[in-house]
């Protein structure tokens, strides 16, 4: 996938940027004499970012460690001046064979392949700063950087914010940053010491720096960034969206930046944006992008930039050769140890345990069902009564628990992967795979509201790159939702084992370590008292459930119903009116049993019936829709609950008052019985309430069966109205009151009309 040709960009340094194919140089360049003119240093750089592990050349796209190392061997062959980069993310969220051995694998693996630089990602800080620092960076033969990153104490930077290699007398400096978003994808706990300042900002302090001609802050003649943040679409448009965090970072990062090779979205872009490359090879190894750089020597002008992104495999079959020595001395022992720690079997299930899925695009953009964080999931809800079950163990008094979507990062399938693994089989590498971060689980006591605040803190701050993150909920804990309603108001009702929650008590509560710190920006979990780290494993606790469990069925039933009521009065829902409803959230996303239907009731009694929408929602709860208006029934009275239920168990509740409308008597009389044609006839209405109050609203008179006037009430319940001419006969005249808010409607007599 090669780069288009872009015309020459803002000067930098008196760059000159040429187009992707045409590898020339400007009219003022070629009037220079051949014989005085250097030939240009050509340098390639070699990106690839969210690598996660992947060791092992897979059954999809990912081609292993040893493979990717004998793509950047076989440019380094065309090119001694070659450096290897990266955009973070290399390590955490891997694969078992990597994670098994604390992901020591792959930075052995990155070694040898010869990594220069990085810049530092999320999942570095997985296990914390101090886990990278002290263990991390030891093991790591190539330079981690982070230009936004500080120490809280000191305000020094926590790792070098560049790097710099110099080929031919040509340097290329590398500054490197990670996601303005980072206090809130890891444990808050685990980066306690950390400032995390602007990527602009500091990206331009430091690529200003080396542009400077100052040798002590360092000098390049070619600034490349390394971010660890990217665009949410492969879309050119959406690299420069100045509403989202990359594209403030595209269009803020000032001229001394020559290109941006970017990461975090798991996509693979090619763009020149304003003169300049913004890239990103993807995820997983599946591919590289290799950037063209050319440089006059003389000048130290950039004469072109050409990136083109390659493909790992083509057809399933490997591009490049695999590296052998990394082959032996470093994927097959670590997949020797991670085959026999993970054949081990935990236990069985009786159904796919599944994330929730949404349309998208794939890492080749094209359309596909892509992870949905914000839906409910089966898989969602079962760990959390997973980590309620290991809680309980040793604090019998746990009552809730919660999970992190982010927090799931496999299915756990029912089919047979291996020969030796049967249908229904769960191997410690397939649970391993579901919750890669080695969490431990922690206690604390939070009130009802408290944990009203963190289902109302789903609905995720404006500039998050997710606008909903669905936690998973145990078993005994459900609750109702309005996705109408207004910020802070959502949560229409919250009820534990069938008991609406108390606002004032106390409830223990167990959550992960990433969001015990408030991690996904989950903050009402930081106003919990007693907080105690349980030392349980979040995987060793799936283990343990096994042992004690063996067998797991998927809860087929939804924790959380979107509802949507059409207003009530002040009163409430009078009896005989009808309230319109909107229903969302009834259905899984995957292979789960679709509901099918929905029945609703009020006070014990079925009011309706519709049949379930199971169209894919995006980004959001609100997949399995129906909508349907349902007339109070009598015998309903006071603080009573509309129920929703479906046939794979779905049962939600909300509240609603249910009211009698006060009885009235309508009558009506003319102002004259017997009347010549073309006489006016005026008709007077009074409508008396049984609790004599003074009903309001609209009184038709009718003609027999035909309305002939209408007049609103006064503040006496009375109504005169002039009637239209009418026609010589009998006319039988009615009043009808149509009711208010708080009086029903009624009818009065018919009285004979004579006109000659």
């Amino acid at each position: 996938m090669d780069t288009p040709s872009f015309p020459p960009r803002r000067a930098h340094r008196a760059r000159i940027a040429v187009g992707a194919t045409a590898l020339t140089v400007t009219a003022a360049l070629l009037a220079a004499p051949a014989a005085q003119a250097a030939d240009p240093v050509v340098i390639d750089l070699v990106t690839v970012n969210d690598f996660h592990g992947r060791l092992e050349n897979e059954s999809g796209s990912a081609a292993g460690i040893a493979a990717l190392a004998g793509a950047v061997d076989s440019i380094r062959e065309k090119n001694a001046n070659t450096v290897f980069a990266a955009a973070g993310d290399l390590i955490g969220a891997s694969t078992f064979t990597s994670f098994i051995q604390q992901d020591e694998p792959t930075i052995a693996g990155l070694n040898a392949a010869g990594l220069d630089v990085s810049s530092v990602g999320n999942h570095e800080f997985d296990k914390g700063w101090a886990d990278l620092r002290d263990r991390v960076e030891p093991l790591a033969d190539w330079d981690y950087l982070a230009a936004n990153l500080f120490d809280k104490a000191t305000g020094d930077p926590i790792l070098p914010e560049y790097w710099v290699t110099e080929f031919d007398g040509v340097s290329i400096g590398f500054v490197g940053a990670v996601t303005n978003e980072l206090p809130s994808l890891v444990s808050p706990a685990g980066i306690a010491d950390v400032t995390v300042g602007d990527v602009t900002d500091n990206v331009n302090r430091v690529a200003d720096d080396l542009s400077d001609g100052d040798p002590a802050n360092g000098e390049a003649d070619v600034v490349v960034l390394l971010v660890h943040e990217g665009a949410a679409t492969t879309a050119e448009s959406s690299a420069t969206d100045p509403a989202s965090p990359f594209g403030r970072i595209v269009n803020g990062v000032d001229d001394d930046v020559d290109a941006i090779v970017s990461g975090h979205t798991h996509l693979a872009y090619n763009h020149v944006i304003d003169g300049r490359p913004v890239i990103s090879s993807g995820q997983y190894g599946e591919k590289f992008s290799d950037m063209v750089i050319q440089v006059d020597p003389d000048t130290k002008q950039i004469l072109s930039m050409v990136n083109t992104i390659h493909d790992m495999k083509v057809g399933g079959v490997l591009q490049y050769p695999e590296d052998p020595q990394i082959l032996s001395d470093i994927v097959a022992p670590a997949k020797k140890v991670a085959d026999e720690k993970g054949a081990v079997s935990l236990g069985s299930i009786t159904a796919d345990f599944n994330r929730a899925l949404q349309p998208g695009l794939d890492a080749n953009g094209n359309p596909a069902l892509v992870e949905n964080r914000g839906g409910e999931s089966t898989l969602g809800n079962w760990v959390a009564d997973v980590q309620l079950w290991a809680a309980q163990q040793d604090k019998p008094d746990t009552q809730i628990a919660f999970m992190n979507p982010g927090g799931l990062r496999a299915d756990m399938k029912y089919a047979s992967s291996t020969a030796t693994d049967p249908d229904g089989n769960v191997t410690y590498k397939e649970a391993a795979a579901v919750q890669p971060f080695a969490n431990t689980l922690v206690t604390l006591s939070l009130t009802g509201d408290q944990i009203r605040q963190v289902l109302e803190q789903q609905w995720q701050p404006a500039a998050a790159s997710r606008p909903f993150l669905k936690l998973g909920v145990s078993e005994g804990l459900k609750y109702t939702f309005d996705p109408t309603a207004a910020a802070g108001s959502r949560i229409t009702s919250i009820t534990l084992d069938g008991a609406a929650l108390d606002p004032d008590a106390s409830y223990g509560v167990v959550v992960n370590s990433f969001l015990a710190a408030g991690g996904d920006n989950f903050g009402a979990f930081t106003l919990g008292t007693g907080k105690a780290d349980s030392g349980k494993v979040d995987l060793e606790s799936a283990v343990q459930w096994f042992e004690a469990n063996e067998t797991a069925t998927p809860d087929l039933a939804q924790r959380a119903v979107g509802i949507s009521l059409s207003a009530p009065t002040d009163k409430g829902y009078a009896v005989g009116s009808t309230i319109d409803v909107d229903l969302s959230s009834l259905d899984f996303t995957t292979t789960e049993t679709p509901a099918g239907t929905v029945t609703l009731s009020i006070g014990g009694k079925k009011v309706g019936r519709a049949d379930v929408d199971r169209t894919l929602t995006t980004a959001n709860d609100l997949t399995g829709t129906a909508s349907l208006s349902v007339v109070v029934p009598r015998g309903a009275k006071g603080s009573t609950t509309l129920q929703v239920t479906t046939p794979t168990g779905t049962v939600a509740q909300v509240p609603i008052t249910v009211y009698e409308k006060t009885k009235t008597t309508t009558i009506g009389a003319p102002s004259k019985l017997f009347a010549k044609k073309g006489q006016t006839i005026t008709y007077t209405v009074r409508v008396f309430a049984a609790d004599r109050s003074a009903p309001t609203g609209t009184v038709v008179v009718s003609d027999g069966k035909k309305a002939i006037a209408e007049a609103e009430l006064t503040g006496k319940g009375t109504a005169k109205v002039t009637l239209p001419a009418l026609s010589k006969g009998v006319h039988l005249l009615s009043a009808t009151y149509s009711g208010d808010d708080d009086h029903a409607g009624s009818t009065g007599p018919r009285v004979p009309v004579i006109v000659r």
